[in-house]
């Protein structure tokens, strides 16, 4: 079966399914895992580099605070026409994070074969891990899915087990820095699963911008900065977007030398099975608990005062 995913998290799910040598085109961003995507032909290409531009010009780009501006993505119809895909994984939940499914679904009709268009829609944690059945079922492994769907919510169950009866401190997550965004859908849970409790967004919500006010009000025990398609190397390169607030140095989670930066593309802001890691990332964040493999710098850091 020929698959191509226009979506990284999905890209994701088929590597967790173990059909990674079926990718016969991905986006220019699916990355994960290296060594597997490598070689898959890219059918996709950034409207301009994000790594030339400051937070507040990409959000400026892209629509700004209504996320009704265009995809960051433009597909290149012929090259996909030219691979002539069986399955398209693409999503409808956000069209600034990757190529719309209505834009899919154009391009998909002018092509010969008709290949099946799914299109991925979580919102939760639930979701996430029930989309790996909903592919697993299309691409013809799904009792295989249901077992990887099971291994992933065991390990959430062990993140739970092993942070339950402990002092839940106060947790803002932040997926963009200027304007500042709350991370919402999926990041709640994985923050209460982490023993933590989650301030300003709510599970399963699609946030909007907030004022820094709010995140000064609900005086944050930590806080998180993970923002959406930004490393942690980029993220710090404009740690003064928040170090330079009016009231940075008063938050409770500053004076406690707990504002963490995290690997958002990798662990948080892609519905994929790795948002499991993110959850036990976060154990340790929060507890120092370990869960799974020990966490390194590259996955959450300390933002020092420097």
């Amino acid at each position: 079966m020929r698959i191509v995913s226009l979506l990284p998290a999905a890209t994701d799910i088929v590597a967790e399914l173990g059909l990674a040598a079926d990718l016969a085109g991905r986006t220019h961003e699916c990355d994960w895992p290296p060594r597997a995507v490598a070689g898959v032909p890219v059918v996709t290409s950034a409207e301009f580099s994000a790594d030339t531009l400051t937070s507040r010009e990409i959000s400026d780009a892209v629509g700004g605070a209504a996320h009704r501006g265009s995809s960051l993505y433009t597909l290149d119809t012929e090259a996909l026409g030219a691979l002539a895909p069986d399955v398209v994984l693409t999503q409808d939940l956000c069209d600034v994070c990757a190529v719309s499914y209505a834009g899919v679904s154009r391009a998909v009709r002018v092509l010969d074969g008709g290949p099946r268009v799914l299109s991925l829609e979580p919102r939760t944690l639930g979701d996430v891990l029930d989309c790996l059945v909903t592919v697993g079922e299309l691409l013809g492994v799904a009792e295989h899915a249901r077992e990887r769907r099971a291994a992933l919510a065991a390990r959430l169950e062990a993140v739970r087990a092993r942070t339950a009866g402990r002092r839940r401190p106060r947790v803002v997550a932040i997926e963009w820095l200027d304007p500042l965004w709350p991370a919402g859908h999926w990041v709640p849970e994985q923050i209460a699963c982490a023993g933590g409790e989650a301030l300003i967004a709510a599970p399963g919500e699609h946030t909007r911008p907030t004022e820094w006010e709010a995140v000064r009000a609900a005086r944050p025990d930590v806080l998180l900065v993970m923002p959406c398609g930004f490393g942690p190397e980029r993220t710090l390169r404009e740690r003064e977007l928040l170090t330079s607030l009016p009231g940075w140095e008063e938050l409770p989670a500053v004076r406690a030398g707990e504002v963490w930066v995290l690997d958002g593309p990798a662990y948080f802001n892609r519905p994929g099975p790795r948002v499991v890691r993110g959850a036990e990332v976060l154990a340790h964040v929060l507890h120092g608990v370990g869960a799974g493999a020990p966490v390194s710098p590259a996955e959450a850091r300390r933002l020092g005062r420097g």
